[in-house]
């Protein structure tokens, strides 16, 4: 049971970790490549750009579902480390 579990935490974790590199790089092409505003107008990279910015929501709110989930299987860590903190 306890290996089923680190599986599964092992697997949200990864999960994550890949969603928070799509959201890094989305982000920083989009900042710091693609054109804004009149410069890309009927273009190519107007499309791409738009794309990118779709794929970058999409992909912060499965991220965020994500450390949800990992918060779940962690909690009573999390409970455990409350309850130390309390007593100090």
């Amino acid at each position: 049971m306890a290996n089923d579990r680190a599986a599964k935490i092992w697997g949200v974790s990864v999960i994550s970790f890949i969603l928070l590199v799509i959201l890094a790089l989305t982000g920083l092409v989009n900042w710091f490549l693609l054109p804004r505003g009149y410069a890309a107008a009927g273009s190519a990279l107007a499309t791409l750009r738009h794309f990118l910015r779709d794929l970058h929501a999409w992909t912060a709110v499965l991220f965020m579902i994500s450390m949800l989930i990992h918060w779940a299987l962690h909690w009573n860590y999390i409970q455990a480390g409350l309850k130390r903190y309390k007593r100090k």
